[in-house]
């Protein structure tokens, strides 16, 4: 079997973070998807392909795959650059503001 261990990214509707500090260990599909000729639905019968496993961290995942004999791919998470502004969106509304303020 194969696998692969990943952490998650953020989703693209919300600059928050969470769900994404633990790792997942997702098995790769072992044959190609069939689609139904009468309503056009994709299926399979591959049932590990369902299966995701979460871990704390990187190494627990890598230990798992061990010890179970699954051969994994481990991708790097990109970090994201902390770009967030001091004093955040309340601070173009604040009184004390320098410069002109316009809408």
């Amino acid at each position: 079997m194969h696998a692969r261990i990943y952490q998650p990214a953020r989703t693209a509707m919300s600059s928050g973070t969470a769900k994404t500090h633990h790792w997942v260990l997702e098995f790769a599909p072992s044959q190609a998807r069939e689609v139904d000729p009468l309503m056009g639905w994709t299926s399979s019968s591959d049932m590990d392909s369902q299966v995701r496993l979460r871990f704390e961290t990187k190494e627990a995942a890598m230990e798992y795959a061990a010890e179970h004999g699954i051969d994994v791919q481990v991708q790097e998470p990109h970090k994201r650059k902390p770009n967030i502004r001091p004093g955040g969106y309340g601070e173009n509304f604040a009184t004390g503001r320098r410069g002109a303020w316009t809408h």
